[in-house]
């Protein structure tokens, strides 16, 4: 009879341990299902987020051609004119001459030259006769070079100073020049002293540079 008891008992514990190990099984093979169910579900969702941020990217760089594509036949179109904005002749060497193009960085240079200013201020003085006695200025160029640089630049003035021996009619005739120049000029101050045929005129004005404009091509991390 004790017998008959221990191998029912044994039986028992087996019978037991067997569901244990069942269960513990198949909570295992639960728990992976669904841990591993949300790591694909994870994964996929990152793949689409991926997919659509590729899309997003073609898009933008499809349009991004088509766009650079026209500006390339609008450049061709305002440099190709038989007559350049300021009505000079876009293939002559004279002062208002040259295509559009080298107009506008004329008027607007992107680097800061004070040594070019000074040149052409020079050359306007002298083409037009008048008797130089000073061209003056502060060349701030290690100041401009250490400047940020933006995707959104501003103008920055660049003042001078010139004096001219001249008269009357030469300074309001100097006055006009520095209006109709292709590059700005502002005149801000103006004085004279002597008499009305030797005056001593100086202009205080200042001109202007823009710096070049710079494209960030950014990087997005999906997450």
């Amino acid at each position: 009879m004790a017998a008959n008891i221990s191998l029912k008992r044994v039986q028992i514990n087996k019978a037991n341990t067997t569901m244990v190990i069942a269960i513990a099984l198949a909570a295992f093979a639960l728990t992976f299902t669904v841990v591993a169910g949300k790591a694909l579900l994870n994964k996929r969702a990152y793949q689409s987020r991926v997919i659509a941020g590729k899309e997003k990217a073609v898009k933008q760089l499809e349009e991004n051609i088509k766009a650079s594509n026209s500006l390339a036949d609008s450049y061709k179109v305002f440099v190709g004119s038989n007559e350049n904005v300021i009505a000079g002749n876009p293939k002559g060497t004279g002062d208002r001459d040259g295509d559009n193009a080298k107009i506008i960085l004329d008027a607007l240079p992107s680097q800061y030259d004070f040594p070019a200013l000074t040149s052409s201020l020079e050359k306007i003085l002298t083409n037009n006769g008048f008797k130089i006695k000073s061209i003056t200025g502060s060349d701030d160029e290690i100041a401009q070079q250490k400047a940020p640089e933006s995707s959104a630049p501003q103008v920055v003035p660049m003042p001078f100073q010139i004096s001219v021996e001249t008269n009357v009619a030469g300074a309001k005739s100097l006055l006009t020049i520095l209006e109709r120049s292709i590059r700005p000029m502002k005149v801000q101050q103006v004085s004279m002293t002597g008499s009305n045929n030797t005056l001593q005129l100086v202009i205080d004005g200042e001109t202007y540079y823009q710096p070049a404009k710079t494209v960030n091509i950014e990087t997005e991390d999906v997450k």
